[in-house]
């Protein structure tokens, strides 16, 4: 995989897409059905609650997840689901903002017959909509893992559009899906509202960081790597954990996902007791 981290986290989920998306296995038991009134295509497995809900970075398929969603389905129930316009989920007709996202999965949650309390898992992108959906809904969420997880004003400042290289400019535009697009241009409004919302307090949060871009010391990387650490702050409480992988943790380093969820799986049982 081409070295792309100095781009930020939101070009990198999608050009590590393009690298290595195509060594990701195939995952038992994809569906697709209407859900929510909406076609999704979407995985379930396992047994037991609370279920694990995986939320993928911008562009990406439930196949990211190949790595570790069997292991988690030996814990507890497991969705994965590919967000409208990715694989065989029908296109949007909604606004591709962060609200509208939340309350999709929480509908098509409901819908597959998946009550909540949720341990939510994001990555990239994801990572933003799972803490959004627990600002919104902090009742129905047990806890989060975000792994390598954008910021809420990650194209801000140095981290701005036009500061990226134009090389990855051209590559997103020609790589990812047209509803990547709109998820991206919609990033602002997702990140203000996510601000607007009391922090998700009181339950168990991991932040999994990717380390290696952290030695990255162009104007636009030290902009992102600050926010990487940033991530910390606006999850009071959190416990940051540095993985020594690129952005791409779930196909890198999944087994680091793996053990954050079962870390908060293990909390959440042992305060039922």
């Amino acid at each position: 995989m081409l070295s792309i981290q100095s781009t930020g986290c939101i070009a990198a989920t999608v050009l590590a897409a393009i690298f290595t998306l195509s060594g990701c296995a195939s995952i038992d038991g994809v569906t697709t059905s209407v859900l929510a009134e909406r076609k999704v295509e979407h995985v379930v497995a396992g047994n037991g609650r609370p279920a694990v809900v995986l939320e993928s970075g911008l562009g990406g398929r439930l196949e990211w997840w190949s790595k570790i969603l069997p292991d988690i389905a030996t814990e507890t129930t497991v969705f994965a689901y590919n967000r409208p316009g990715i694989g065989a989920s029908a296109p949007a007709t909604t606004p591709r903002d962060g609200v509208t996202i939340v309350e999709e999965l929480r509908s098509t949650l409901r819908a597959k017959g998946i009550a909540p309390p949720y341990v939510l898992v994001g990555h990239s992108i994801g990572g933003l909509y799972v803490q959004l959906y627990a600002r919104r809904h902090p009742d129905e969420v047990a806890g989060l893992v975000l792994v390598d997880s954008t910021h809420p004003e990650q194209l801000s400042g140095a981290g701005a559009r036009e500061n990226w290289p134009g090389w990855v400019k051209l590559a997103i535009d020609v790589a990812s899906p047209a509803i990547a697009h709109e998820e991206l241009d919609a990033l602002p409004t997702t990140g203000a509202a996510l601000l607007a919302l009391p922090p998700f307090t009181g339950r168990p949060v991991t932040v999994l960081s990717a380390s290696k871009p952290m030695s990255e010391t162009s104007a636009l990387a030290r902009d992102s790597n600050a926010k990487r650490v940033d991530i910390l702050r606006l999850n009071p409480g959190a416990r940051q954990v540095w993985v020594d992988s690129d952005h791409a943790i779930p196909l890198e380093k999944p087994e680091a996902i793996v053990s954050a969820v079962r870390e908060i799986l293990s909390t959440l049982r042992r305060s039922e007791r």
